[in-house]
């Protein structure tokens, strides 16, 4: 979802500066989805230069180890990679970082929450019990931690039909229950679609290899809805 969501963010409002950190220390995922590699540039005051592609700027732990490395380091080694994620990269003039998290409730996120003002947490789940069980302990946390809640994104809720695009839902109204419970808005329901695995595996987004899709238009539809949360629409008026 973050992938996505930062691709159309750039591609939905060109103006926008946009950046992307991938916080997942022990299984980043952002180079294959974004089609990119090699380690960082650095620049004179030894600042780390994120790489770039569709328009968004990204930083994350598998620039800097090969994609064999095992990463096997305790909390303190954690929150100083995430620091380092965030404060030795040279991001430059950016308007919306969107930072994509482990899930759960650990070390990476009171790193993040710590040391970087947030503007909106955006909660991504699936809609089983298990997974719901583990999101309401981060709505939790976030709340705790004072940090606006955009909304929830339901991830593989329903199944689209490839021959006449029928969605069909795969569970109950679990997730419309978990929203009204902790009193929060399901924002989008991306459902489960073989392209956005696909379009991941090659590294090129579905927002940009299917852009007229109903899932790149789901995508872009999340953005608008981040955009109008962060204040970012009017902001961005004399810039287009």
């Amino acid at each position: 979802t973050a992938v996505n969501l930062a691709t159309a963010l750039a591609e939905t409002k060109p103006s926008l500066q946009v950046g992307l950190l991938d916080a997942d220390v022990f299984g980043p995922s952002v180079p294959l989805m974004m089609n990119l590699s090699g380690e960082p540039l650095l620049t004179s005051e030894n600042l780390m230069v994120p790489l770039v592609n569709y328009g968004v700027k990204s930083m994350s732990m598998g620039y800097l180890v090969s994609q064999e490395s095992a990463v096997m380091w305790r909390g303190l080694m954690v929150m100083q990679a995430v620091n380092k994620l965030m404060f030795e990269v040279d991001w430059g003039p950016t308007d919306v970082l969107v930072v994509d998290t482990p899930p759960g409730t650990g070390d990476t996120h009171l790193s993040l929450v710590q040391n970087l003002v947030v503007s909106g947490a955006l909660v991504v789940t699936t809609p089983q019990q298990m997974a719901l069980q583990v999101t309401r302990r981060g709505v939790t946390m976030f709340r705790k931690l004072e940090v606006p809640i955009i909304g929830v994104v339901q991830n593989m809720g329903s199944v689209v039909c490839t021959n006449c695009s029928h969605k069909n839902e795969l569970f109950g109204p679990e997730i419309k229950k978990f929203a009204q419970d902790l009193d929060i808005e399901v924002v989008q329901d991306i459902p489960l679609h073989p392209d956005i695995s696909h379009c991941g595996d090659e590294g090129k987004p579905v927002v940009v290899s299917h852009p007229s899709s109903p899932i790149a238009s789901s995508y872009r539809d999340l953005a608008h809805r981040v955009r109008h949360f962060l204040k970012l629409e009017s902001s961005m008026e004399d810039k287009i």
